[in-house]
């Protein structure tokens, strides 16, 4: 009986089950509305920049803008995510996002006043989704719904990339940029009044006494001054900044292989596919221990396949290459699970307002320096370098993880406080999911 309990236990929750905590509801349904508005306003601004000033390379810059600030918001104002309740924090951040769009969408607004609004609505952006991922383990425990609502996040920002651009140009070819603009004024409202009416009030994580830009970058040292939590932030950071190469490079190799828009549409699709279906997988079929187990030999294996751009692919190979490496992303999954073991829950959001900001901007990095590899080496030959290079820093940093105890927490002591969390925690997850 014990052991069959035990199984029953062991058995992979799948994502149906996360779906039916209410309060997870919310928060997805708020979430694909922040992704509808964040999409819509990507591609009007681009549009209506381009419209105002005639220039390619201002149009790419209104593009960029809502990356670079990142690092801004992700470490000045991380400190946002703990020292406030978490509900007030994603509705006003969502009510902020919504008044710097609504001035866009006025006829005759300037372009200094278009950038700088851009680059507000990127700033809020670390804000807003690390406090929404601090609140999942609020909202589901820090157990395995946990990570499954992860990845359901997840899974949804990459479908938007493949569905959101497509469904935002048809939208403007029925409507003017500006009155585009104004839809996603509606999705960040509606996302707020989500927000506000579908999930539980609950207390600030900390309190602090000192400025906000202080208590942020107190928290920020604190959290890399652990050797196992910035051993597992930068499991998160740099596979991803190799990884980006081939969508990065997309343009120039289509071009390459004389594969017209239809190859340099199908490249742009191949990592996000692959990354899709690799998080379905793992989160459906895998029992939650074989997650966390398949973390580090995936991390040294997920860039392997871009080794296979040395022969020079074409088309066919190329995609299939590109989507295994993005199936190789599954190993967060098991990585969440360390991640929220090893913060303490007062720099929870903190810690994960960080691990967005940082991972935005080490993507932005990664294209940046594919972009450079490629004008002196080749498309082929710098895809097959990230590979390469990414390759050894991600087997340099398992090594270091297995020697920081960052894969998987030691037991804690019995009776001891860490021993009494995890038992609250564990209690947490009951009442959530019972409930």
């Amino acid at each position: 009986m014990p052991e069959q309990l035990t199984a029953v236990a062991a058995r992979p929750l799948g994502y149906a089950r996360v779906l039916a905590v209410r309060e997870f509801r919310a928060v997805f349904a708020a979430h694909l509305l922040s992704l509808l508005g964040v999409v819509v306003a990507e591609i009007a601004l681009s549009v209506l920049v381009y419209d105002l000033t005639g220039s390619p390379l201002m149009s790419a810059l209104a593009f960029a803008l809502g990356f670079l600030p990142y690092v801004v918001g992700g470490t000045l104002l991380a400190g946002i995510a703990d020292r406030y309740p978490a509900r007030r924090v994603l509705v006003v951040c969502d009510l902020v996002c919504a008044a710097c769009v609504a001035p866009m969408a006025a006829p005759g607004a300037p372009l200094a006043v278009l950038l700088g609004l851009r680059c507000c609505l990127a700033v809020v952006s670390p804000v807003f989704a690390g406090t929404r991922m601090a609140t999942l383990a609020d909202v589901l425990g820090d157990g395995d719904l946990f990570v499954l609502g992860r990845s359901l996040l997840r899974i949804t920002s990459q479908s938007a990339l493949l569905a959101g651009f497509g469904l935002g140009g048809l939208l403007l070819t029925a409507v003017s940029p500006r009155r585009a603009l104004l839809v996603t004024v509606g999705t960040f409202l509606a996302s707020a009044a989500l927000l506000r009416l579908g999930t539980r009030r609950r207390p600030a994580r900390t309190r602090s006494d000192g400025t906000l830009v202080t208590d942020s970058l107190k928290g920020a040292r604190r959290i890399l001054a652990d050797r196992r939590v910035r051993v597992l932030m930068l499991l998160f950071w740099v596979p991803p900044m190799f990884t980006v190469a081939p969508e990065a490079l997309a343009a120039p190799y289509a071009g390459q292989l004389g594969a017209g828009p239809v190859g340099l549409g199908l490249l742009m699709c191949a990592l996000p596919v692959g990354t899709i279906a690799g998080e379905l997988y793992a989160g459906a079929r895998l029992r939650p221990a074989t997650r966390e187990r398949i973390v580090l030999p995936l991390v040294c294996l997920t860039l392997l396949p871009y080794l296979g751009y040395a022969l020079a692919p074409g088309l066919p190979l190329s995609l299939l290459l590109t989507a295994l490496a993005g199936a190789g992303s599954a190993y967060t999954l098991g990585l969440d699970q360390w991640l929220v073991r090893a913060v303490p829950e007062e720099l929870r959001g903190r810690a994960m307002t960080l691990l967005t900001a940082g991972l935005m901007t080490v993507q932005g990095v990664g294209m940046a320096l594919a972009g450079v590899a490629a004008e002196f080496a080749g498309v082929t030959a710098a895809v097959t370098g990230a590979g390469v290079l990414g390759a050894v820093c991600c087997a340099a940093l398992a090594w270091e993880a297995r020697r920081a105890g960052a894969a998987g927490l030691p037991p804690p002591a019995p009776g001891g406080p860490e021993a009494r969390g995890t038992e609250g925690r564990d209690g947490a997850d009951r009442h959530m999911t019972d409930g």
